[in-house]
Parts: structure tokens; sequence; C-alpha cells
């Protein structure tokens, strides 16, 4: 990245003044939109653009009506009218996103290339910070990509495992590097072994594991393993029942434990194909797929034994999940651990009126999303509510924290 440049401003005409702080810096950071020395009680409209790496135009914008002195201080919403279905993924984590922010007169709603441009900014969304190190991984017969921070360490590393739309996803591990960690950003379901022999086993999990222990600037007993969605379903089975993976603790986001004791990842999607009768389209021909799992089973043999967990737990929960019965799956692994008498490993984050894709912070929200799983070819569109709650726990900072060993002073986030 080049070097860091902390504000940027443009002056158009004698007196109107738009700054962005930071101009360049990580997607995860709080940026301040100020408009300047307009005519007070001035009706504008700042507006956002980006195109993503697969050709498709982002826009927000936000009304404003500037005070007394001529400030206006933006805050951006999604323009109306956009093509549903859509999710906004970086896929080339060595380049920034870059994003325009403009001004305009009056109040508009779409239609921002026919207007009268009064000023615009251009800034820089990173998700690797300067210093960030990104190697591939090929070792083992892994797919992965290692992202080592700034400096000669030791760090302490995470592992992470995404859903099932496979493929090698690098954006959240770079994040993560950027924030002190050593993180191994894996692909489990569409990597090279996959063509070769099928579907991976547990000795893959492991050997990843070991590749990230024994690595010289990672800190070998300091590792966690965060798991979005199917990512969930590996991350508490390898820490429940793995005689190689000891983590410090793990992260699991919208997920849920419910799978086949002693299966293997084939076993796992088995189970999904067989309830698939079980999801259904609704009203507005979104696919429902909560119920696969559900009613959450009594049988000890169809879910982890979260009650053997020897490290703290974190679960990440969107209480309007419609992909995963990710809220009954807490609540009844919260009862397992009661039981067990180590509840208190386990920390809950439970965010009302979020869906399933609890994302980095300030990504685009989504009322629902185009998913092409791994075996099938169709699209299925998940009916999920993507509200990011960035608040004062954003996913990577909470995440953070608790890597870090710090206690969380919440069990459960309500409000």
């Amino acid at each position: 990245p080049p070097p860091p440049a902390r504000t940027r401003s443009t002056d158009v005409g004698s007196l109107l003044k738009l700054s962005v702080q930071p101009s360049r810096g990580l997607v995860d950071e709080k940026w301040k939109i100020v408009l300047q020395n307009a005519t007070p009680s001035c009706s504008v409209t700042l507006h956002a653009h980006c195109t993503c790496e697969d050709g498709h135009n982002w826009e927000a914008f936000g009304h404003y009506t500037s005070d007394a002195t001529g400030t206006v201080d933006g805050f951006l919403r999604p323009v109306p009218g956009s093509k549903p279905g859509l999710r906004m993924r970086k896929t080339n984590i060595q380049v920034p996103t870059v994003v325009t922010i403009s001004v305009y007169q009056g109040h508009h709603n779409m239609g921002f290339t026919d207007r009268v441009l009064l000023a615009s900014v251009v800034v820089e969304r990173w998700y690797m910070a300067p210093g960030v190190r990104r190697i591939p991984i090929t070792e083992g017969g892994l797919t992965a990509t290692l992202f080592l921070p700034p400096g000669s360490g030791q760090f302490p590393g995470i592992l992470d495992l995404w859903g099932g739309g496979g493929k090698l996803v690098e954006y959240r591990a770079a994040l993560f590097a950027s924030h002190g960690f050593a993180s191994l950003a894996l692909d489990y379901l569409t990597c090279k072994v996959t063509t070769d022999t099928g579907l991976v086993d547990d000795e893959y999990f492991e050997t990843a594991y070991r590749v990230l222990q024994q690595h010289p600037q990672v800190m070998g007993s300091r590792i966690a393993m965060l798991g979005l969605s199917l990512g969930t379903s590996i991350t508490l089975k390898m820490a429940t029942y793995s005689d190689v993976i000891k983590l410090r603790c793990a992260v699991c986001i919208s997920g849920s434990h419910v799978q086949p004791v002693g299966g293997s990842l084939k076993d796992i999607l088995e189970l999904f194909e067989k309830n698939h009768k079980k999801a259904y389209v609704n009203e507005e021909k979104q696919v429902i797929m909560r119920n696969l799992l559900l009613p959450i089973p009594s049988e000890p043999s169809l879910k982890a034994d979260v009650g053997r967990l020897q490290c703290s737990l974190l679960l990440v929960v969107g209480e309007d999940d419609q992909n995963w019965p990710s809220y009954e799956s807490a609540l009844d692994m919260k009862e397992m651990m009661e039981k067990a008498g180590n509840v208190h490993l386990l920390t809950v984050l439970s965010y009302p009126n979020a869906g399933h894709l609890i994302e980095p912070p300030y990504s685009p929200h989504t009322r629902y999303s185009n998913f092409v799983s791994v075996g099938r070819r169709e699209k299925i569109t998940v009916g999920v509510l993507c509200i990011w709650v960035c608040l004062h726990y954003s996913m990577i900072h909470v995440s953070s924290l608790f890597f870090h060993g710090h206690s969380l002073h919440i069990r459960c986030l309500s409000n």
C-alpha cells in the first residue's frame, strides 16, 4: 500500500470544501465526512460510489441540511431500487476498495450521474494494513493463505474457516492480521485435495493447525479457530474431539453444533441433503433453510458434545438468521454446558433483527443474497437479514478481545 495519508480535501469554487478522514485506512475504521463552507440551511446530498471486482456498482447516499455555520457531518445509506441479492465481497485484498464521495445540491435519491457535481473526494479502504504479509500455503496438500502482521512476531494465531460457498476467502484473515494476529484462511470445500480424493477429512484441518502452530512467528500455545456457518460445524467438531488441535479459544458465527458425532465433513453435508425437504420458499421467493436442523435433536449422537470443551467459546448469533438455526443452537449449547459444568467457558452475543451474514464492520447491508453452494449449480436466494451490528461491538474488535484472552463483561447483548 502507498504511504498513509490521513486526510485529503477537495476545494470546489472559492468556498465549498469536502473532506473525508481518514482518506486511506482499514475497512473497519470509521470515516468522518464533513462538508464545510456551504451556505446555512443548504440542502445537499452526499453520495458514495465504488465498483467492485465483479463489475457491480455499489452506491449509498444521505440527505442533509447544513447548520448555521454551513457544515454537514455525513452518514450514508444504500441507494433505493438497487438490484437485489447481491453481496459485496473483496477477492483481491492486495488492492484497496476505491470509493468516490461526492456532494450534490438538493435532495436526490437516484440519477446521480446526470446531476451537477459540486465536490468529490476519492478514498481508499484496505483489508491489509501496511506491512502485512500474504503467504500462499500448499504444504500438506492445503489450499490456504497465511497473513502475518508487520514485525518479527511472535503473534497469536487464528485458523479462519468460512462456510458452504467454498473457495479461499481471504479478506477476514487479512483484516485480523492488520490487528496483530497471524491468520490462516483455509479452503476446505473447493481445495485442490478435493479434486483428487473427494471431501477432506479431519486430518486436513489438523494439518492446517500444525502449519500455523509450527510457524516460527506464531505463538504455538495461543491459537484460536474462527468458523462462520458451516465453518462453525468444523470448529466445534475439532475443538471438541480432536487430539491434535488444542485451542486457546473458539469463535463461532451463525452456525450450529448439530452434526453426526464421529462423522466426517461428508456426513455433515449429507445430513443437510437428507433434510432438504424442510427448506421452503417464502412469499418473496427467498429460500428459508433454517429448518434443516430443526428441531434441535435430543439424541447425543446428533450434536457435538460441547460439554467436553476445555477452551473458551464465543457464539455470535443473529436472531433473525433464516439460514441456520443459530439462535436455537446457542440456547441448546448453553444448556449442555450448564449440565456439564463448563458454562463458565461460554460467551453468547445474540443480536435481535440480525441475520446470517455477520460480516466485518461497515460491510454493505442486504436483506438477502444469492448463494451458490458447493455441489449445486443453481443460485439459492437465502432470506437473511444482514444488519451488521457495529455499535461498540464490531465482530473484528470483539473477536480480537476474545482471542487476546480478555474478559468480556457481557453474556448476551440483546439491545
